[in-house]
């Protein structure tokens, strides 16, 4: 039997860099119309069963989505329905708007004092000529499907570009079009090291694209063991499933993926000669 599907709780603490790292976010109030009315959050649109199937049926699965009521009670049932239809980045506030409010109100207490983050240095001499023989403006531009340089040259296995991009310090979870990472463009072309490169350097691992496909699922569908074995001893998790509820396992393309996949305690039988 497969496993429910779960939804993340967020502290008011975490409310604030969530929302900064998740601009693009479907923010729904669960509370009654007066109460969206007069201090709804920007933005954020009023759930109700008037509305619930259109925003299930023609909100992408893979957008985030931020769910909240008056205590943070309703909002788990609310968000649960959501993780049930398929949407693989639900999260709802603890303590609701109660708590929000409550936190918006405390005293601030006082900072420590940090220093200024130290500037991005410029590109190598080097990178400048790739990027600009490549079409891109700067280390974080966009080129064609919504492509980063970073993906660029880990679809090409380029290592010294890739390594010259890091120590830029560019961004590491952006996404193309389809929801990819740097990794997966890494995985299509199967360099081991550049696939440890960009873990190693953060690259999230087990990103999900806009059909919560991840970089293990294309490897284990892809029939390609060894970047399989690789992103499993870097610590990919094997048990997330697609919107369509299917796991890397379920996707394995050859015997000696499922070898990888399956657990010990259910051996593939060894064939035997007619």
């Amino acid at each position: 039997m497969k496993g429910q599907r779960v939804f993340r709780r967020l502290t008011v603490a975490e409310l604030g860099p969530w929302c900064a790292a998740h601009p693009n976010a479907l923010l729904l109030d669960t509370r009654d119309a007066a109460s969206h009315a007069r201090d709804g959050w920007p933005g954020a649109v009023r759930l109700c069963s008037d509305n619930q199937d259109d925003l299930l049926l023609r909100t992408a699965r893979a957008r985030p989505v931020l769910i909240y009521c008056y205590h943070g009670n309703a909002s788990q049932p609310w968000a649960q329905t959501f993780a049930d239809f398929g949407f693989t980045q639900v999260f709802d506030l603890i303590g609701g708007q109660t708590a929000w409010v409550a936190a918006q109100n405390a005293p601030a207490p006082a900072a420590p004092a940090t220093p200024p983050a130290p500037p991005r240095k410029p590109p190598t001499q080097a990178l400048s000529d790739w990027l600009r023989a490549e079409g891109f403006d700067d280390p974080d531009a966009r080129g064609p499907h919504g492509n980063t340089p970073l993906m660029l040259a880990a679809w090409r296995g380029d290592a010294a570009i890739v390594s010259a991009l890091l120590h830029h310090g560019v961004t590491l979870d952006a996404v193309n079009r389809d929801g990819n990472n740097a990794l997966w463009l890494a995985c299509v072309h199967g360099d081991l090291s550049g696939i440890e490169r960009l873990v190693r350097a953060g690259v999230p691992i087990d990103q999900t694209n806009t059909t919560g496909a991840t970089a293990l699922m294309y490897a284990s569908s892809s029939g390609k063991a060894t970047v399989l074995r690789q992103l499993l001893a870097l610590g990919a998790d094997a048990s997330l499933r697609t919107q369509d509820d299917f796991s890397a396992l379920d996707m394995a393309a050859s015997v000696e993926c499922l070898r990888l996949l399956r657990p010990a305690r259910q051996p593939i039988p060894s064939e035997s000669p007619p």
